[in-house]
């Protein structure tokens, strides 16, 4: 069966540090599942659909990697996956607080199920998706933030009421 991590997050959009931090995490994991989180009460910036596409084109062809939308907890998500493993990154201290919190409850509810931690690269910490989103919002290149593979065009035909 194998190490399988998830990486759960928004991904909107996804970033050259999220495809780090992917890369990085297939020498630790032979499978990692990338779960695209579904929250209705959330307006995105993409819609779900599109963030699977352009996700899945970054890592067409790599078999060890898959794409999956989840609405659950993602220990839940973890357990219908098989997966004991949750991969997250980190980028500050601030990012660490969260996500040691995040981890601690996660541990009180699914105790199988471990957290791994990796830190960003030096180039990515100061890298989020907000910071893309208000570049693109603006017009402005951000192809330099984007994985290849990701249709750039796409971004300048968002709607830019649902910029958050």
């Amino acid at each position: 069966m194998g190490k399988t991590a998830v990486f759960p997050g928004s991904f909107d959009p996804f970033t050259i540090g999220h495809q780090s931090l992917i890369k990085r995490g297939l020498d630790i994991f032979d499978k990692i599942i990338i779960a695209v989180g579904i929250n209705s009460q959330k307006k995105g910036f993409m819609p779900i659909e599109k963030r699977l596409e352009l996700i899945k084109s970054v890592f067409q062809g790599e078999k060890r990697v898959e794409v999956k939308t989840f609405s659950n907890l993602t220990v839940d998500f973890c357990k219908e996956n098989k997966a004991r493993h949750i991969l997250r990154g980190i980028r500050s201290s601030t990012d660490y607080e969260y996500e040691h919190s995040i981890a601690e409850a996660n541990r009180l509810m699914s105790p199988e199920i471990e957290t791994v931690f990796i830190l960003a690269l030096p180039e990515y910490t100061s890298l989020s998706s907000s910071v893309v989103r208000e570049i693109i919002s603006y017009k402005r290149d951000a192809r330099k933030f984007l994985p290849a593979g990701i249709n750039y065009e796409y971004f300048f035909n968002y709607n830019p009421d649902i910029i958050q």
